[in-house]
């Protein structure tokens, strides 16, 4: 599901809705996205179910007539091909996180200077988080946390132990003696606090709910951070990083 180019084969319907925690429909998030896509120059895969492909830059967003366009002038008979067929799909890599989603509506406009692919604009994309390479767990006394106020019990102050955590979320868990949470349901105002040295604010949204066993008992709590700021975003992947880099170490004593 996670090769670098290909998209991941998504079922229709699969068995209770296995693809939940991956789909991204708000449309301010999925704007976002597709913004870090045009700012940082990243190279998006497209393919056509008709054998099309070609390798392409988010070249404008146009959220007002619901467009975007790609960067065509390099691409040539590929290209071609590709804006003859009704719909194709795009896979890129942000980060460490696989985005994919489809486009319909393609059209290639030729300008006095330049040739753009223009698509509309998707309403629904697909991010994976590559879990087997950059998600740790942090199972320590005293490990990483999250502060915030119970969204039914605002009097209520909680400080949640992070079992797992990753560039695009984190696993909390919830004791059993705290009212529990729906999923959908937004923690806004949150403190992730990583260790000493390593704080920032977030907004959670509660994607899947589950049932933790053994020592750690209680709920499990997966949700997905839905703003974090640049200076935030770095400084969970230079955690993540050292996180990993002092268990490699620890694993070859």
């Amino acid at each position: 599901m996670f090769q670098d180019t290909r998209p991941a084969v998504l079922g229709l319907d699969p068995p209770a809705d296995a693809w939940a925690a991956f789909r991204v429909t708000d449309p301010r998030e999925l704007l976002r996205l597709l913004k870090q896509l045009r700012d940082g120059s990243v190279p998006v895969h497209l393919s056509a179910p008709q054998g099309a492909a070609v390798t392409s830059q988010v070249w404008s967003l146009d959220d007002a007539q619901q467009q975007m366009s790609f960067s065509a002038d390099d691409a040539g008979l590929p290209m071609q091909q590709l804006a003859q067929c009704d719909e194709a799909v795009a896979v890129a890599h942000l980060d460490n996180v696989k985005l994919q989603f489809d486009l319909s509506e393609l059209m290639l406009v030729h300008g006095a200077h330049s040739c753009a692919l223009h698509a509309r604009l998707p309403e629904l994309l697909y991010r994976f988080q590559r879990r087997a390479g950059y998600r740790v767990r942090t199972f320590e006394r005293h490990g990483p946390k999250v502060l915030l106020r119970h969204p039914s019990l605002p009097d209520m102050r909680l400080g949640l132990r992070i079992v797992d955590l990753s560039v695009g979320g984190c696993a909390l868990q919830l004791p059993d003696d705290v009212p529990a949470l729906q999923p959908g349901t937004e923690l806004r105002g949150a403190r992730v606090e990583l260790d000493a040295h390593t704080a920032f604010g977030a907004t959670l949204r509660l994607q899947h709910v589950g049932t933790l066993h053994g020592a750690a008992r209680g709920l499990y709590l997966g949700c997905a951070f839905t703003d974090l700021d640049g200076a935030a975003q770095r400084a969970l992947q230079r955690y993540i990083d050292h996180t990993q880099q002092r268990r490699r170490v620890l694993a070859q004593r």
